[in-house]
């Protein structure tokens, strides 16, 4: 019974230790990237635009005049604002190609490779108009109930932006706290009561694609989609303008989980990708929950496991290790 229980122990000490090593990988990774990206990004601009001094600070005054400095303003039409335009311009270079199937050198990055080829147009609409449904009539209220605790919480809506040493802490801080929010939310429901209810409306999508990432019943949509990103600013009180970058990631990186390509360079949707495919494993975004609770045993043990990493060449991944033959029956 004492080396039962010792061995039960030490798999979960090591499953521990593979979580922190997955979240300071990942996240650490993360924010390399968008450092030299931001930096790059912001020289560029100012050669380009001939600003002077920071160009992101000039970028916000402009859209902090623009609603007059009102702070409801800012809050609701301008986190609409910040969250439509980047899902949908991202999310429809995707679902140009599953539309179309062209440019046609994409098709051979899908994960599922016969599925979605084009994908189908009442099925398309449906999502749709289910998330315009997400994005309006519940977003809206959601957020404007929200506003009163942003004030509360000493949101910052003023003209300065924070330094961006201090917005790099909060983001660290924004993945762990979604990365908690989303993962007992989403394990939730998955709960047989409110998985046939509710949750069962988002996986009827077994191959998903970019823009299905918010079609889901309405009360997932506030519980898992909405809430989880949002608590992270909430709780460090932060400036509307961090917070719409945050939901900005949040956003594109939710379109690549579900977008169905494993593009190079991209971050690999076959951890998701496989959550829809099994409905089982990997209820988290970074995937360090799921390694703490072993609900990614079932992910580890298959062959998408083996392609789960960033493609930096131009082979896709279902050549780089192709599915296994299937056996032939007797």
């Amino acid at each position: 019974m004492f080396m039962v229980n010792a061995t039960k122990i030490a798999d979960r000490l090591s499953q521990s230790f593979d979580s922190i090593k997955k979240y300071l990988f990942v996240t650490g990774t993360a924010l390399c990237v968008f450092i030299a990206a931001r930096n790059s990004i912001t020289w560029h601009l100012q050669q380009f635009w001939g600003a002077s001094g920071d160009f992101w600070q000039h970028c916000w005054l402009r859209v902090y005049d623009l609603c007059e400095g009102d702070q409801l303003t800012l809050a609701v039409a301008g986190t609409l604002c910040m969250t439509w335009v980047p899902y949908w311009l991202f999310g429809s270079l995707f679902l140009l190609v599953d539309a179309t199937g062209r440019p046609a050198f994409i098709l051979k990055y899908k994960v599922q490779q016969d599925k979605n080829v084009p994908v189908d147009p009442v099925q398309l609409r449906k999502a749709i108009l289910t998330v315009l449904f997400n994005q309006t009539v519940i977003t809206v209220p959601f957020i404007s109930a929200f506003y009163p605790l942003f004030l509360w919480r000493g949101m910052d809506f003023g003209k300065e932006l924070p330094t961006f040493q201090w917005v790099i802490v909060e983001l660290t801080v924004f993945s762990l706290v979604e990365e908690i929010g989303f993962y007992y939310t989403h394990r939730l429901m998955h709960h047989p009561s409110l998985y046939k209810h509710i949750h069962k409306v988002h996986h009827e999508w077994t191959a998903p694609i970019s823009i299905i990432s918010l079609y889901c019943h309405p009360v997932e949509h506030i519980l898992s989609n909405m809430l989880p990103p949002l608590l992270g600013p909430l709780l460090m009180g932060s400036h509307i303008a961090t917070t719409w970058l945050w939901f900005i990631i949040a956003l594109l990186s939710t379109i690549v989980a579900h977008c169905g390509y494993h593009m190079p360079f991209l971050p690999s949707p076959e951890a998701h990708d496989f959550h829809h495919q099994k409905f089982v494993n990997n209820f988290g975004v970074l995937g360090v929950l799921d390694r703490l609770h072993g609900t990614d045993n079932l992910f580890r043990a298959s062959k998408a496991y083996q392609r789960h990493f960033l493609l930096t060449s131009t082979t896709p991944v279902s050549q780089q290790f192709p599915d296994n033959p299937k056996k032939k029956s007797q």
